[in-house]
C-alpha cells in the first residue's frame, strides 16, 4: 500500500505545500482524505480504473478549497464522495455557480452521499466524531491487510484513540507548535499526537496539518517531529509529496 501526501498544510498554502490532501493507494481503489489544494495532484498517481472515493473530514475552506479544480480531472470510473451530514448542500453552494463549475458540468461522474453505517464499500471503514468547532469526522480504513487512520481538525478526545487502536497508520494533525494548547479552537500539537499513537498501540505516527502561521519552515516540522519522538519513536512530520508504503 502507498499513501500519497498530496498536501500537508492547515487553514492556507505557503512555500511549504498546500492545505490538507492524503491518497492511499490500495489493490482495490484509490482512497483520498480532505481536498485541500493538494487535491489537484491526484492525476499523477491516479492512471488506472480502480474505483476513487473521496471521504471529507469536514467543511472548513482548507479541506474543501480543492474541490474547485475537479474540472481539471477525467476519471472514467468517477469519484466517491462521503462526508457529514450538509456535504450535498455544500456541494450545491461551493460547486457551483458564481464560485466554481456545477457538478453537471465536469467532465468527470461526481456522486454525493452523506456517509453513514449503511454505506456499503470495496473496503471497511469506520468513523467517528471528533472535537472540533463543527462536526468533524475522523475515519479509520481497513484495507490489503492494513489499516489507517486519519483524524485531522481535532483536540483530544476518546474517538481519535478508538479510531486509531493497533493502526499500522496513524495519520494525525499537528496544528499547534509543540507544548502549546487552545481549548477554544481544538487542535493537537505533536506531543498529544504521539501519546495517542504510543496509547493506542500504533505502528508509525505521521503528523499532518501543521498550522501555516505556526510552522514557517521545515525547522518547525523537525522541532515538532523531535518532541513526537521523545514520546513514540516511529514519528516522522510528513512533508510534500512525501509517499510512504506500509
Amino acid at each position: 500500500m502507498k499513501i500519497y501526501f498530496l498536501g500537508t498544510n492547515g487553514w492556507y498554502d505557503t512555500k511549504l505545500g498546500n492545505t490538507l490532501c492524503v491518497l492511499v493507494e490500495s489493490s482495490k481503489a484509490y482512497v483520498i482524505f480532505d481536498a485541500g489544494n493538494g487535491l489537484y495532484k491526484i492525476d499523477k498517481y491516479i492512471r488506472d480504473s480502480r474505483p476513487i472515493y473521496l471521504f471529507l473530514s469536514h467543511f472548513h475552506l482548507d479541506h474543501i478549497i480543492g474541490l474547485h479544480v475537479l474540472n481539471k480531472f477525467n476519471f472514467s470510473q468517477g469519484v466517491n464522495v462521503f462526508g457529514p451530514k450538509g456535504v450535498k448542500e455544500m456541494f450545491k453552494l461551493i460547486i457551483n455557480t458564481p464560485y466554481s463549475m456545477p457538478v453537471s458540468r465536469l467532465k468527470t461522474k461526481i456522486k454525493i452521499a452523506e456517509i453513514n453505517k449503511n454505506s456499503r464499500f470495496p473496503f471497511e471503514i469506520s468513523f467517528k466524531n471528533l472535537l472540533h468547532t463543527t462536526k468533524c469526522y475522523g475515519y479509520c480504513l481497513k484495507v490489503d491487510g492494513k489499516t489507517v487512520t486519519f483524524c485531522t481538525d481535532t483536540g483530544p478526545c476518546s474517538s481519535i484513540n478508538d479510531l486509531s487502536k493497533g493502526a499500522d497508520l496513524l495519520i494525525a494533525e499537528s496544528s499547534l507548535p509543540p507544548g502549546k494548547t487552545d481549548k477554544s479552537w481544538p487542535h493537537l500539537n505533536p506531543q498529544q499526537a504521539a501519546r495517542i499513537a504510543r496509547d493506542e498501540k500504533v505502528k508509525k505516527l505521521a503528523l499532518v496539518h501543521f498550522d501555516a502561521e505556526a510552522y514557517k519552515n521545515n525547522v518547525d516540522k523537525d522541532i515538532a517531529e523531535r518532541e513526537a519522538k521523545k514520546i513514540f519513536k516511529d514519528t516522522v512530520s510528513i512533508k510534500d509529496n512525501t509517499c510512504l508504503r506500509i
